[in-house]
């Protein structure tokens, strides 16, 4: 699929695209490729940008005494972004990189106010964006004090069925709040039970 087609029909989950969207969309979106390792955002610049997932992975990971603690993972078809460093002009808590050669199409925080003012139902994709983006954040942090470290990692499993594979294993551990050696005792639990 082509990369624009990809992201046509990511946003036709929340509008309508007309022709004329559509041709905007293309001027306004640029494509860029970033090499596993390198950043979309370091932490401390502000996020004056967004961008949709083609190809790849990245991870969202904050940086304390030199220890990551990864926030969050997104993949194909996802946006990308930190909204709150773009909403309020802030620098960013975290970092975001990418974790294999990834393939994004990006927009410039300018061109964002465009497409919110001159795509049809461009307002009204930013607003259900900002809802989905908003209840997820919400989930994620009940999650993390309401479930055990087994709960978080098959909740892991079930939202992200393709990644197990494709993330190293201690950057899962750090999303689940754990060290490496306990997210291997968690899959051997795992394994266990699917056998007995």
């Amino acid at each position: 699929m082509d990369k624009f087609e990809h992201l046509y029909h990511t946003l036709s989950g929340f509008m309508n695209l007309t022709s004329a969207d559509k041709k905007l969309i293309r001027i306004l979106f640029k494509e860029v490729t970033f090499k596993k390792g390198t950043l979309f955002l370091k932490q401390g610049k502000i996020c004056d940008h967004l961008g949709f997932i083609c190809k790849g992975i990245f991870r969202y990971y904050i940086d304390r005494d030199g220890e990551d603690k990864t926030y969050n993972f997104a993949t194909e078809g996802d946006f990308l972004c930190n909204y709150e460093s773009l909403i309020q002009c802030a620098p960013s808590a975290k970092h975001i990189e990418a974790i294999e050669l990834s393939e994004v199409l990006v927009i410039s925080k300018k061109d964002l106010q465009r497409f919110y003012s001159e795509v049809r139902d461009g307002n009204l994709f930013g607003r259900l964006h900002m809802e989905n983006v908003y209840a997820v954040t919400i989930r994620q942090l009940i999650s993390q004090y309401t479930e055990s470290a087994e709960e978080r990692y098959l909740k892991f499993l079930r939202m992200h069925p393709t990644l197990n594979q494709r993330i190293p294993q201690y950057y899962i551990a750090s999303f689940i709040g754990v060290k490496p050696q306990s997210l291997s005792r968690i899959r051997k639990r795992l394994a266990r039970r699917l056998i007995s």
